[in-house]
């Protein structure tokens, strides 16, 4: 059974009351404002202050695989300094709106390569690009509009925006409270919104992927923000959500070999990559503010990711049917079913890997046999702008050669893949708030890494879809106080056989 969070439980566990919008909500003040208790550690997303000196140190040295994952960042067209930023008042994500969003999508990464760059080499042109692109945003952009897609868009560059800004936050230059504003207004009310609403439709009407986007911007968000109720809100909805994207749902059955599955891999194998890519950017960003989602429920993402890494090489995996409703509250209603694991192509590479297999292995100290051979087919890893123009080449930040690449915390057996005796999350996390405490007027920051799915998150537009298509309730929605506690009443159909360990 799938527990479900009513959304009145949601808003009282927040203390945020989220406003009803046919485009984007918008929650009244900024979340640093919403934010209770000491603030989070910065940088301390995708990266902390240990990993950026690491990385330059490792570069200086000429150190492998460091040097080959910098020469990606370096060859980008979006790693140069003096990118130009393109900002917009509104953008559009979705079919039958004026679509602009690769314009944010493109900036959004030249920022982060731009910021990335800065802090392995130093060179101050480098920081200012990134802190004029995303001034330039922040004060431009007043919506994110569109179809069903605009959550997507919510999601995917909210949480990115805030690895990008992290990274540069503590510039003399950046404009701080204006970006957290922007990002909470524009991007994190939104995500919030969509986990508690699903677009006014039934639970499982969305994939996992949509679920994970908006969980990974709440969570960016929060941390950014010094939001400690979004960054609850976040942790919990990954451990207890209703929808798709939360661990049980996305990962609903694990088999005695090990391996648990990975609920996409009956969809598409970009999906499922994406969502592996998503579900390891939610984990790692909790991990650096001393939260263990990696190891939860006795280290479920691996086994998910083992899956996917094992079945995208060309491996037999299996494969248990579900089935999931699908539909608009008060609207048209239906049902699809998955009975196997879908085709995959072996040659298709996603900048994912190297994130999960460093955690799994080098902190923890376990075997991830199939995560580490996709790990080393995929290297070295590049970014934004490596893996085709269009917008599943841009879904994560990337460079996770670079960025994540470490050495083993210790030398102790590896214990197959379950659970172990894990470090202490967050480690050098508490160190970078140390340092911040003492240095908090220093020209430096936080950020990402790792990219994703070949195919476009974006649902079709046939009123059967991801979405809620032209037909039915419509695309887009002016949602009304009281809709989310029917939305999330849709539930969640899995039918599980051979099942171990699941929900």
């Amino acid at each position: 059974m799938t527990r479900q969070i009513s959304r009145r439980s949601m808003l009282k566990a927040s203390g945020v009351a989220v406003g009803a919008a046919a485009g984007i909500g918008a929650a009244g003040g900024t979340a640093a404002a919403a934010g209770t208790g000491a603030a989070f550690a910065h940088p301390g997303l995708l990266h902390t202050r240990t990993d950026l000196d690491r990385m330059a140190a490792k570069v200086k040295a000429g150190a492998a695989p460091y040097a080959a994952g910098f020469a990606r960042l370096t060859a980008n067209r979006h790693a140069q300094s003096g990118w130009q930023a393109r900002p917009q008042a509104v953008v559009y994500r979705g079919s039958g709106t004026p679509e602009n969003y690769s314009l944010l999508y493109n900036d959004i990464h030249a920022a982060y390569q731009n910021a990335l760059r800065y802090h392995v080499t130093g060179e101050s042109a480098y920081a200012d690009t990134a802190v004029a692109v995303l001034n330039a945003w922040s004060a431009t952009l007043t919506a994110v509009n569109g179809s069903a897609d605009r959550f997507l868009a919510a999601g995917l560059y909210g949480y990115q925006f805030a690895n990008a800004a992290e990274l540069v936050r503590d510039h003399g230059d950046f404009e701080l409270a204006r970006f957290q504003e922007m990002l909470s207004k524009l991007f994190g009310a939104v995500s919030d919104d969509f986990l508690v609403r699903h677009n006014n439709a039934v639970v499982s009407n969305y994939w996992t992927n949509w679920d994970l986007a908006n969980m990974a911007c709440v969570l960016a968000t929060g941390i950014f923000c010094d939001d400690r109720a979004q960054v609850t809100r976040a942790v919990d909805y990954f451990k207890h959500g209703a929808g798709l994207g939360s661990i049980g749902n996305a990962i609903p059955v694990v088999y005695e070999d090990g391996l648990a599955e990975w609920l996409e891999a009956g969809r598409d194998q970009g999906h499922a990559l994406l969502g592996v890519g998503l579900m390891g950017t939610f984990c790692e960003m909790a991990w650096n503010q001393g939260i263990d989602l990696y190891g939860y429920d006795g280290s479920r993402f691996l086994k998910g990711a083992q899956y996917v890494a094992k079945w995208s090489l060309g491996g037999q995996v299996p494969f248990t049917a579900s089935t999931r409703r699908k539909g608009a509250i008060g609207g048209w209603s239906g049902s699809e079913t998955v009975t196997a694991a879908a085709g995959v192509d072996p040659s298709m590479t996603r900048p994912i890997w190297a994130m999960i297999a460093n955690h799994y292995t080098k902190r923890r100290g376990l075997s991830a046999t199939y995560v580490t051979q996709i790990a080393a087919k995929a290297a070295p890893e590049g970014g934004g702008g490596d893996y085709g123009p269009n917008s599943g080449g841009y879904d994560q930040l990337g460079f996770g050669t670079l960025t994540f690449t470490r050495d083993r915390v210790s030398e102790g057996k590896a214990t197959g893949g379950t659970t172990s005796s894990s470090p202490s999350p967050g480690a050098s996390a508490s160190a970078s708030a140390s340092a911040k405490a003492s240095a908090s007027g220093s020209a430096s920051a936080s950020a990402p890494g790792s990219a994703a799915a070949s195919a476009s998150s974006s649902p079709s537009a046939t009123g059967k879809g991801d979405d809620l298509a032209a037909t039915g309730t419509g695309d887009i929605v002016a949602w009304s106080a009281g809709a989310g506690i029917t939305a999330l009443a849709g539930g969640l159909l899995l039918l599980r056989r051979r099942a171990r360990g699941g929900q």
